[in-house]
């Protein structure tokens, strides 16, 4: 039976601590899914759902962006995709008889859990200058307040248009459309703080910032290196993936500074025997110390390059550029140098090297371990020059695989979600719809935050996600969205953004994944691209939670009336009617679009088009890929500090809090913990259960401090520490960030410890 949202903020003050676990899923994974479903949707709806999850006639999982395979489980799910179903499918609802209970005062000091637990958002709200509550407002009055706003600009240029992962290839592309009719290409995602190091990385490279492998390439593979990533809590799906390709006998590297149950075995609940005793996945773990991987990586290249026979010559000498300068560069990588940087001994790296000389088929996974750091893109580089070397790309079994989080992040991407647009692709966009695109770049995520707090941006227009929550910097930021003239979330629930606002702020509620959308000429799906390149639809399969709400493509579409006017001959009114006629626009503007419709229409959906992989036909500046070399980088922490990285608990996706446990880890009842190494705690004086402030050092000399946190003696690398996001976020500098691509370095965070 469905139950009634938490009244209060839980106590976390006291979180309790357990040894870490070294299998994940199995029966606690499906206990603790039924717990979660039933508390927020009962019993008979959590059938009804989760049945529908993944499925071919259902809905994409709100969740990761991890590919299904051709044939479907029943139970195509996972731990966390059912937690974030039943969040979106909740029978709890938030209407304006709560807003006028809460003033907005009120909420801002509630945690992301509390606000999260409240429900589905019913009506259209906004909050007047001066005011502490929010009231209901029509959709005509929403829309008429946010035009008035946006025209009475001095530029386009002052408006931010926000992008979550979430948000349906329809509807991002008419959110481009819209901003690029407006007149700004500050379309800032939440790539820019994820996976942009990939996409900058790989395009150098290969040509295209998307891996290069399938779900069949997994399972084919003869060794795979899973660095910087802990697929059992954030991708959790992708375990059964290794577990096969272990069955076809393959090896797997981990490469992380954390142990994590997920990589160490599997309990797949998909089988009675995998529930018992499951899978044991990773053959070799290297605990390395946290951004040693750009280091690991090109010694690894060295000792490739200096072993006979071990170099691709013929692939090297037909589809690359840039041997020769990388190969002299590698051969001064040094030993003592690589085992400062990662922690690791000689025999370790040794045995490494002797997997990969032993793989004909080598695939690399990676995640936020990589992506954010200073050197993230070079790390990244580094990645690619070894599956060069070993002529890896382009053959089945073998690539790169980065693991993309939020389930349509790369689909928003190729819709054209980016402040740094091809001219290409702008000029297609031209073409179809007779409008004159800007050209000059715009804002990203940090970039926006600078302009917010510069005076130079005045409204932001997110559509989805929790800007204020998933940032760097928190008190910097908050303070930037305050100066903003107007802030406007299209949102299903609360979060701290709708509590950290402009002058004026709206809340547009609109349909979720799970949700039925009926437009004037019927039944609509929308479409998702995955983490390896498929398409495919999804159909919600819910009443939506109150007759208010309109779709994500709707809003655009009204918004762009509404702002545009008659000047605008972009036929709006229809692609609200029939999200068909969106994609008509798609398949003439996006290549490997083209007859998108019954493409989509086909049950599972269609592969886009991967040069690299499917012709070894590398669309890079010199026509082949590049090797690289930049200098080998690793962060240096003075004496008495740690290197600290955020991640997620288990009860957590993004900035969305399921619960307050991190069942793997051992930690129950509370998020304000910091994990650090025995001895590195026995070094600093930090007993086990003592409390501890978090004081982030930079070189702008600005004490950036997360206060009141639980010491947890903890297996993790030397040197390092780690604690859970948003509430570290105040510790990562807005100007903390990634060589090239701009993404918040929240894995390389230098920090002290004072008594709370």
């Amino acid at each position: 039976m469905a139950t009634k949202p938490p009244a209060g903020d839980p106590v976390q003050d006291a979180p309790q601590v357990a040894p870490p676990q070294h299998a994940a899923a199995g029966l606690p994974a499906i206990v603790h899914t039924l717990k979660i479903a039933e508390r927020q949707m009962g019993l008979t709806r959590t059938a009804r759902t989760l049945l529908k999850v993944n499925q071919k006639d259902g809905f994409d999982c709100p969740g990761c962006a991890w590919p299904e395979g051709d044939k479907r489980h029943t139970a195509e799910f996972c731990e966390n995709g059912a937690k974030a179903v039943a969040e979106e499918a909740t029978l709890r609802r938030v209407t304006p008889d709560f807003f006028a209970e809460h003033p907005v005062s009120e909420l801002a000091a509630r945690s992301g859990y509390w606000l999260g637990q409240q429900g589905r958002i019913t009506q259209p709200m906004y909050l007047a200058e001066g005011s502490d509550h929010y009231e209901a407002v029509s959709w005509q009055r929403a829309f008429e307040i946010i035009a008035d706003e946006l025209r009475a600009l001095d530029s386009p240029d002052e408006a931010l248009f926000y992008t979550s992962g979430r948000t349906s290839n329809e509807a991002a592309f008419l959110f481009q459309l819209f901003a690029r009719e407006f007149g700004t290409n500050n379309l800032p995602d939440c790539s820019n703080m994820c996976h942009e190091s990939s996409g900058s990385a790989l395009n150098e490279t290969i040509g295209i910032g998307k891996g290069s492998v399938s779900l069949e390439d997994l399972h084919q593979a003869d060794l795979i290196i899973v660095a910087g990533q802990n697929p059992g809590t954030n991708h959790p799906r992708m375990l059964s993936a290794l577990e096969q390709a272990k069955s076809a006998g393959a090896k797997i590297i981990s490469v992380n500074p954390l142990p994590e149950a997920g990589t160490e075995r599997f309990k797949n609940p998909q089988k009675p025997l995998g529930m018992l005793k499951g899978t044991a996945l990773t053959d070799l773990f290297l605990q390395i110390r946290i951004g040693g991987d750009q280091a690991l990586f090109r010694l690894l290249n060295r000792l490739v390059i200096e072993t006979d026979g071990a170099t691709d010559e013929q692939f090297i000498r037909e589809h690359t550029h840039g041997y020769e300068d990388f190969a002299a560069t590698a051969k001064k990588a040094d030993w003592d140098e690589t085992l400062t940087a990662t922690g690791l001994t000689r025999p370790e790296i040794e045995r490494a090297l002797a997997m990969i000389l032993a793989s004909e088929r080598t695939i690399v996974c990676w995640a936020m371990g990589l992506t954010q750091h200073k050197h993230a893109v070079a790390t990244i580089r580094e990645v690619v020059n070894l599956l060069l070397l070993r002529g890896a790309i382009g053959r089945p079994g073998a690539g790169v695989c980065p693991v993309r989080g939020h389930s349509n992040v790369q689909g928003d991407r190729t819709m054209g979600i980016f402040e740094r647009p091809a001219p290409a692709f702008l000029d297609a966009l031209d073409r179809e719809f007779g409008i004159t695109s800007p050209r000059h770049h715009g804002y990203d995520v940090v970039r926006s935050i600078e302009a917010l707090r510069d005076g130079q941006a005045k409204v932001l227009f997110a559509m989805g996600g929790n800007f204020v929550g998933a940032t760097p910097d928190t008190e910097v930021t908050e303070a930037a969205i305050r100066r903003a003239r107007l802030t406007v979330h299209v949102s299903t629930k609360l979060n701290r953004s709708h509590a950290v606002t402009g002058e004026r702020a709206l809340i547009l509620p609109t349909l979720g994944r799970t949700d039925k959308d009926v437009q004037a000429s019927g039944k609509q799906f929308v479409t998702v691209e995955d983490s390896m390149g498929m398409v495919h639809a999804s159909r919600g399969n819910l009443a939506p939670a109150s007759p208010h709400l309109l779709s994500e493509p709707a809003i655009v579409a009204r918004l762009a009336r509404a702002v545009l006017g008659d000047a605008s001959h972009t036929p709006w009114e229809e692609f609200e009617k029939d999200y068909a006629a969106i994609r008509d626009r798609i398949s003439r503007v996006v290549p490997g679009f083209e007859d998108f419709n019954a493409r989509a229409a086909r049950a599972g959906g269609f592969r886009l088009p991967h040069a690299p992989r499917d012709e070894r036909r590398f669309p890079t500046t010199t026509g082949k890929a590049n090797f690289t070399a930049a200098p080998v980088e690793y962060p240096k922490v003075p004496a008495g500090r740690l290197l600290l990285q955020t991640l997620r608990s288990h009860d957590q996706y993004n900035t969305t809090i399921y619960g307050l446990d991190d069942r793997y880890r051992g930690i129950t009842g509370g998020r304000r913990v910091v994990m650090v190494h025995p001895e590195d705690a026995a070094e600093l004086g930090l007993a086990d259960g003592s409390y501890t402030d978090l004081v982030g050092e930079w070189s702008d000399g600005v004490e950036r401090r997360a206060p009141g946190f639980r010491v947890v003696h903890y297996p993790t690398a030397r040197g390092c520490a780690a604690a859970y996001y948003p509430e570290t976020n105040v510790l990562v500098p807005l100007d903390s960030t990634a060589d090239t691509s701009n993404t918040p370095a929240s894995k390389s965070v230098v920090v002290r410890f004072e008594p709370a």
